[in-house]
């Protein structure tokens, strides 16, 4: 296992963590993946999984060795009665991170992220709400060693100085044109990136493979599908990246991403992505916004994409899509995006689609 040094604390972080949305089955046979994961070498270890089971897994994984892993945890992510939710009311999420540290037998976490933080109005919610203060504090009292965030406004937060380390989705797909909403285009993505990387904050990233569609020629924006060693090494690539946080359900899937570990120069070598053409898109939604402004106000990129990550398994992407002030059900059908999209994707009927699926 190779390993990078957060620059703002000097922890040493294993290339490859581990994140908890996926991983299922009963609690030996998840036990047995993290211990797998921490025998291999992963130190790293997201702790926002889509329903409360894996923290049994994990509070016996890591058992006797709480000092050797480097734990995030989310704060507003909330498990009533069991299943995944999220919060902003600060007396529920004092009340999880408590039960959280109950569960693991510790009294602090590596990083503390807040969790969402989707727009203007979220972060405003977490700096005047009580919750960026009550960070703040347990970071001064070492019960948080270092603050995160996982935001769609990355440049704003950045410019406050505080933060220690980002969560961004880094992948071929997103970078390629317009990527995650609000952090741009690939030039802006890129100078994000540096700028991270000059003021010393780390980057975890999540989903590595876009969902999996960059694994599936089918599915994939480019009509080719890449491996898992090759989606890694390109995320691994981008300034600042510390670490690549793949989801996995199951020790096959663990087993799969540590081939990365005795992977060739070869088979790391993603260069064949500079065969792409947008052509190569053609019918597929990457988000790039190319559609707006939409007379309905929808985001149209936003509203695929949580789409997207529905139908590969992401639980919490629905939480995203309900979120939204307009969602998929209000468009006109007036044809506005279709006119305008670069990739001829049939957005009408997608968000007939997608307004059904959500409604279900």
């Amino acid at each position: 296992m190779e390993y990078r040094t957060l620059p703002h604390g000097g922890e040493k972080i294993s290339v490859i963590g581990l994140g908890a949305g996926s991983l299922s089955g009963t609690k030996k046979q998840m036990t047995a993946v993290i211990d797998a994961a921490i025998e291999n070498g992963i130190n790293y270890f997201d702790l926002a999984p889509s329903v409360e089971a894996p923290w049994y897994a994990y509070a016996e994984a890591f058992s006797g060795r709480r000092e050797k892993v480097i734990t995030q945890m989310h704060f507003g992510a909330i498990y009533t009665g069991g299943k995944y939710g999220w919060t902003r009311d600060l007396g529920e999420i004092k009340r999880q991170i408590a039960r959280n540290f109950d569960l693991l037998k510790t009294d602090y976490t590596d990083v503390g992220f807040i969790h969402c933080v989707d727009d203007e109005d979220d972060l405003g919610d977490v700096m005047t709400g009580g919750l960026w203060e009550y960070m703040k504090s347990l970071k001064a009292d070492g019960v948080i060693r270092h603050l995160g965030f996982n935001p769609a406004i990355a440049r704003k937060i950045l410019e406050t100085g505080l933060v220690d380390i980002f969560m961004f989705s880094i992948n071929p797909s997103y970078d390629y044109q317009n990527g995650e909403y609000a952090i741009g285009g690939v030039g802006e993505r890129a100078s994000l990136y540096r700028d991270c990387e000059k003021m010393g904050v780390g980057i975890s990233v999540m989903k590595p493979f876009a969902g999996g569609q960059l694994l599936d020629t089918k599915r994939s924006m480019f009509r080719r599908a890449l491996t898992h060693t090759q989606c890694i090494q390109y995320a691994l690539d981008r300034p600042a990246v510390l670490t690549v946080l793949p989801g996995v359900r199951n020790m096959d899937d663990l087993k799969t991403v540590l081939r990365y570990v005795t992977a060739t120069p070869e088979e790391r070598d993603y260069s064949v992505i500079g065969e792409f053409t947008p052509q190569d898109a053609d019918g597929i939604c990457v988000y790039c916004n190319h559609c707006q402004s939409c007379p309905a106000g929808l985001d149209v990129g936003l509203i695929n994409k949580y789409y997207d990550l529905a139908l590969v398994g992401d639980e919490m992407a629905k939480g995203h899509y309900l979120k939204l002030p307009v969602r998929a059900d209000a468009c006109l059908q007036c044809g506005h995006c279709e006119s305008r999209c670069p990739f001829h994707v049939k957005q009408e009927a997608r968000m007939r689609a997608i307004g059904e699926y959500f409604t279900e």
